[in-house]
């Protein structure tokens, strides 16, 4: 598969990251500290840097917040369950995010970069009707897709028995049924499900989970935007966490 990073943050990112890539593309004319660094950073990582004429950017990608700048990269990696569960230090209790059907490009990308930010040890996204893991998600990730092992999953039920099997907990995000978020005080081995922006999770994989959390409102609305939601639970969790000493 075929994947572009698009803006300047981003690609740096990319690039102090350690990722692989065939080559960095700069719009000819561009200019400045960014940009310096992103050639400094492309060169002592042997990755060919490209000042490119405007006819041939424009043949990469029509996107208009590419920022005068392009990184082509082929095959993104994802991890295995397995693979992401061996990876955690034995010193840390796991935290794992599960995205089932979040269909927006922007509310991936910006997940992403919170699970980053949070300190998420490993995201598992579902393969179908989800939004595509494209140079938008990545951008709005602002880096964090070089720093975060994801993992594609084709059936979610599987992948949560394979998780319980693996002695981790499963927490969904859910308005029905469910516990306050500030009530739950879970020190367990966890992963959190965030569902559909329209729909939320589905009842089977709700049916699946050991506990069901919700954010608590005391407005007159009732839902929050997917990525927002997102964020207050993890940073949530992720404070309890650091207030146990785990």
């Amino acid at each position: 598969m075929r994947n572009l990073i698009i803006g300047r943050k981003p690609v740096l990112e990319a690039l102090n990251a350690g990722e692989k890539l065939d080559a960095v593309h700069i719009l000819y004319g561009q200019t400045g500290g960014v940009i310096n660094a992103i050639q400094i950073a492309a060169k002592k990582n042997s990755i060919r840097c490209v000042i490119t004429s405007p006819d041939k950017f424009k043949l990469l990608t029509t996107d208009p917040n590419t920022q005068g700048v392009i990184a082509v990269k082929q095959n993104f990696r994802y991890y295995t369950i397995a693979e992401i569960l061996d990876s955690i230090p034995e010193s840390e209790t796991p935290f794992l995010l599960i995205l089932d059907s979040i269909q927006d490009p922007h509310n991936l990308g910006a997940i992403l970069r919170t699970a980053e930010c949070s300190g998420v040890h490993g995201v598992l996204i579902t393969k179908h009707n989800s939004a595509p893991l494209n140079e938008t998600a990545v951008k709005v990730a602002a880096g964090a897709t070089s720093l975060l092992k994801i993992c594609m999953i084709n059936n979610l039920a599987q992948s949560i028995k394979e998780l319980k099997e693996n002695g981790i907990w499963i927490a969904g995000s859910t308005l029905e049924n469910a516990k306050n978020l500030y009530e739950f005080d879970s020190k367990l081995p966890l992963a959190v499900i965030v569902g559909n922006e329209e729909k939320g999770i589905r009842k089977l994989t709700a049916d699946n989970c050991d506990f069901l959390i919700k954010i608590p409102m005391t407005g007159k609305l009732q839902s929050l935007n997917v990525s927002v939601a997102t964020g207050i639970i993890l940073f949530e969790l992720q404070r309890k966490k650091l207030h146990s000493g785990l």
